[in-house]
Formats: C-alpha cells, structure tokens, sequence
C-alpha cells in the first residue's frame, strides 16, 4: 500500500481548520479557492463551512491515514518477529548457531 501523499495530508489539514473554524493561514488562498472550485465549502458563510462533499472527503483522508498508521504498526511488528533476538539463533536441533553452545568453557 502506498503511503498517502503529501498534498492530502495537506488538504486533509486545511480541511480540518476549516471543520474547526480556525482561521486560514496566508498561503492557504490557492487551496481556498481550490475548496471553493470544487464545491468541497460555501462561498456564502462567514466562518467558511464545509459542505456535504467537503466532509466526506474530510471522513475519507482521515480514514486513509488512520489505515496507513495501523498498515505500518502492523509492518513493523511482523518485522520484528521475523528477526530473532542477536544471541538467540538456534538451528533445526535446537543447537546454537552463534557458536556458544549455553555451557561455560
């Protein structure tokens, strides 16, 4: 699975603001009329306010990166399982591959 990109990330942040009523940051004013293009928020309310489509896709980048951090916990577990611990290497038989074999010399 592909990581979500940054451009939604940020469109999800923007979007949130905008959810939150806090106010725009000045390099927002292309994504603004970007949200407005789209009929993603009103034209016609001040504080501006999402529409039906806007939190829809505000519900669905939130669920993308909720899955993509769950994707990686999962990743990162299995990983770690398959690694067995250093000192820890065992073959078939159960004797050490390490080259110590438990018994002080």
């Amino acid at each position: 699975m592909d990581p979500i990109p940054l451009e939604d990330l940020a469109l999800l942040e923007v979007l949130q603001r905008i959810d939150q009523c806090l106010p725009l940051e000045s390099g927002d004013t292309k994504i603004h009329q970007r949200l407005i293009d789209s009929g993603l928020v009103t034209i016609d309310t001040d504080p501006l306010q999402l529409t039906s489509a806007g939190i829809e896709l505000c519900k669905s980048l939130q669920h993308r990166v909720a899955a993509d951090a769950q994707a990686t916990k999962i990743i990162e577990r299995r990983e770690a399982d398959e690694v067995p611990a250093e000192g820890n290497v065992s073959g078939a038989d159960g004797a050490s591959l390490n080259g110590a074999d438990g018994h002080a010399r």
